[in-house]
């Protein structure tokens, strides 16, 4: 799969593409039925399979630390990309100046002469350009006028409830990771970079793998039974704290891991957290005795939720 960052970058044997645009936050059921219908069409056309992302997305540029929490970094949306059979991945860089471009010139410079567009799976409800005015109707009628295909990319539901990535937001909000699962089609994860921390937990007893986040809100918090899978494949039970830390006056969230049986160095290593059962929320504790008395009754409900 090749990523274009900025379409000043667009190759030039990018002469046509059948496309979708959108954030494609948690590339959940409901983007993954998207990307098989625009890869039948693709192969259909002979031509490459292209999807148009908005970093930082739109939603955060206008709202910023008020902005939903994302499910997806860029890196792990990539992933899961390549995974669906994507070509192409163009990443527009959502600034004032793309946020100021009249939606006639969007389809003029971008999807006319840059991408060379000969199909495009939208949503109907799709809104683009300068104060939003760019819709739906007016792609169609860019379509017949420089000959490029414009289908509505339909709203896929699961028990007559639409899948979303605000449907997923609300679930893990409610710690109902099991209605995520279904409405991502796989378990909820964090990807991230084993980095060095204060090396508090070890004092303790209970030392911890901290993961890079390169986010500030996110949609879980709390302790919780996880999986992680390493570098080389295998897999650890263990129990992890989405939060700040209040017991220690943190104020930067961090993803903290105790892994179950576990003494190897990894620091550095990429690796997979997945949320498996919602323990506690986090709390502050009066002493760092009694955050690990209830550390060590975490340990215990997570290993007996394993055990089941």
């Amino acid at each position: 799969m090749q990523l274009i960052r900025g379409l000043h970058h667009s190759p030039p044997y990018l002469s046509g593409c059948a496309l979708t645009i959108g954030n494609f936050d948690g590339v959940h059921l409901g983007h993954q039925a998207i990307l098989r219908h625009l890869r039948q069409k693709a192969n259909a056309l002979n031509l490459p399979m292209a999807v148009m992302l908005f970093e930082p997305q739109p939603r955060e540029y206008f709202m910023g630390d008020r902005a939903p929490a994302r499910l997806m970094r860029l890196r792990d949306k990539l992933h899961y990309l390549a995974d669906a059979g994507v070509d192409v991945v163009i990443v527009a860089k959502f600034d004032r100046t793309f946020a100021n471009l009249p939606a006639e010139q969007f389809i003029e410079d971008w999807l006319v002469r840059k991408l060379n567009v000969k199909f495009l799976s939208i949503g109907d409800d799709f809104k683009f350009g300068a104060k939003r005015l760019g819709n739906f109707a007016m792609l169609q009628q860019a379509g017949k006028r420089f000959g490029f295909e414009v289908e509505d990319s339909r709203t896929f539901c699961l028990d007559e409830l639409r899948i979303s990535s605000t449907a997923i937001r609300e679930a893990l909000a409610k710690d109902d990771l099991q209605h995520a699962q279904n409405l991502l089609g796989k378990p909820y994860r964090i990807l991230g970079r084993v980095i060095h921390g204060n090396k508090l937990g070890r004092t303790i007893g209970f030392p911890t793998a901290n993961v890079r986040l390169h986010r500030q809100v996110n949609p879980v918090k709390g302790v919780y039974a996880v999986k992680v899978r390493l570098k080389s494949g295998e897999i650890f039970n263990g129990v992890a704290n989405m939060g700040k830390r209040p017991t220690i006056n943190g104020t930067i969230q961090l993803l903290e891991v105790h892994l179950f049986d576990f003494s190897e160095n990894i620091y550095g290593q990429m690796v997979e957290v997945e949320f498996c059962q919602k323990i506690r929320d986090e709390i502050k504790f009066p002493s760092f005795e009694a955050l690990k008395a209830q550390i060590e009754q975490d340990v215990k409900t997570a290993k007996a939720f394993f055990a089941k």
